[in-house]
């Protein structure tokens, strides 16, 4: 098994290199984001096993972060575990509210840290099982957990922004998508940028489906639409 992906979001950079340094040791590959901002940047550039998230951050803190993430339609399945000086009841309550799956208190040992990644991880997987990491349409499986595209057994090479929207796409097979919703869930953008730039993605995936790409249907004036069935 691979070791699992951790990114880790902390402004407190003492903290953060002792943080990296016991957990490459512990067997995780990381990468160290400073502020919420820059985490969900990398969301978007990289596929991650699991979240460690500071709560005091500068601009946007740790809570406002993870409701985002959990309002993604890509990354809300991401495990998330707090770290934080903050030991009030009513921040652990608010954590769990908003859907993290631990809360850890700083001071806290590197062995301590370890163990709940590890629970949760293990957690994790339990609950969802490994078909859920697997999406199946029209001799395409999709390998979340290796960002690997395969058709008809053979492997595709997609670019990241074509994976995501083809993701995308595919969890919501049979439904229409508008452009902008798109550009939302794949981007992350602001709907002021000019949506056609989701067509030039589409030809540029469809191109590389073959005929599987025909699947891919233009609803005009709408968006677009995965659709296995002939209708």
């Amino acid at each position: 098994m691979a070791d699992p992906m951790l990114l880790v979001v902390e402004d407190d950079r003492n903290l953060s290199q002792l943080l990296i340094f016991n957990l490459e040791r512990a067997g995780y590959k990381c990468t160290l984001c400073e502020s919420a901002e820059d985490g969900y940047e990398e969301l978007g550039r990289n596929s991650f096993d699991l979240l460690l998230l500071d709560v005091m951050l500068p601009g946007m803190n740790g809570f406002e972060l993870c409701q985002k993430i959990k309002q993604h339609q890509l990354y809300r399945d991401i495990p998330i575990i707090m770290l934080t000086a903050k030991g009030e009841e009513i921040d652990r309550v608010l954590g769990f509210e908003l859907g993290i799956d631990d809360y850890v208190v700083k001071p806290f040992s590197p062995r301590e840290l370890n163990l709940r990644i590890r629970a949760v991880l293990k957690r994790d997987r339990r609950q969802s099982g490994r078909m859920q990491d697997i999406l199946n349409a029209a001799g395409i499986e999709i390998d979340l957990t290796r960002h690997q595209v395969t058709l008809e057994g053979n492997e595709l090479e997609l670019t990241l922004m074509e994976f995501k929207l083809l993701v995308a796409l595919i969890k919501r097979k049979g439904e229409a998508q508008s452009r902008e919703a798109l550009l939302s869930d794949v981007w992350d953008v602001d709907r002021s940028i000019n949506t056609r730039t989701i067509d030039t993605h589409i030809t540029r995936l469809r191109d590389k489906l073959g005929s599987t790409g025909k699947m891919i249907k233009t609803l005009r004036g709408i968006g677009y639409k995965f659709q296995e069935t002939q209708e």
